[in-house]
């Protein structure tokens, strides 16, 4: 069996104050969310409850903000930002965990060590959180067929240039739509 390459920053902390660029898509890149008409994005009944269910991350992560997200046909892209004071971007602490220096390892050695375990409060489990509730209304609302690939796609923000094309990028997203590397006709 081919092991999986580990696409997550090596010894990074997932919990650190900052802001997160995170894509995730459905499976086999269906148009699942909705559809783009004249440079809008119209949302299907399960893009419209994936956007409830994102505008609700906060009530259920008292530590995570919501910056910029779309819903696009067959994927969604959100920046979150985890810790209090995120406007600030990046702290530095959240740098120095980029670089591999004063890396914040989490003290339950217990979590760690936990297979395949997603510890809590980190983008892995927000993430993990969110695609579940989104299926189980799936199923429990007509679109058992629904389903997400497995992984997501992160991006640590470093600066707020970084942070600022990112969010031209989610605004402009369904207007570029055609030139998207996720487009599919």
């Amino acid at each position: 069996m081919r092991a999986r390459k580990n696409i997550r920053l090596r010894n990074y902390d997932y919990r650190s104050q900052g802001w997160y660029f995170i894509t995730i898509c459905t499976q086999n890149r269906e148009h699942d969310f909705g559809d783009i008409r004249e440079g809008k994005m119209e949302l299907s009944p399960i893009g419209k409850q994936a956007n409830v269910f994102l505008e609700e991350i906060p009530e259920h992560f008292t530590q995570v903000e919501l910056g910029e997200f779309v819903v696009m046909p067959n994927h969604i892209h959100i920046l979150i930002g985890i810790g209090v004071g995120t406007r600030d971007i990046v702290s530095a602490n959240n740098l120095n965990n980029m670089s591999g220096n004063n890396i914040d390892m989490p003290d339950n050695k217990e979590q760690i060590e936990q297979f395949g375990g997603s510890l809590s409060g980190s983008i892995s489990t927000i993430i993990g959180q969110f695609k579940s509730t989104l299926s189980r209304w799936c199923n429990k609302n007509g679109y058992a067929w629904f389903a997400w690939q497995s992984r997501f796609h992160d991006h640590v923000v470093r600066d707020q240039k970084d942070y600022d094309r990112i969010q031209e990028y989610i605004i402009n997203n369904p207007t570029n739509w055609t030139t998207d590397k996720m487009f599919i006709p």
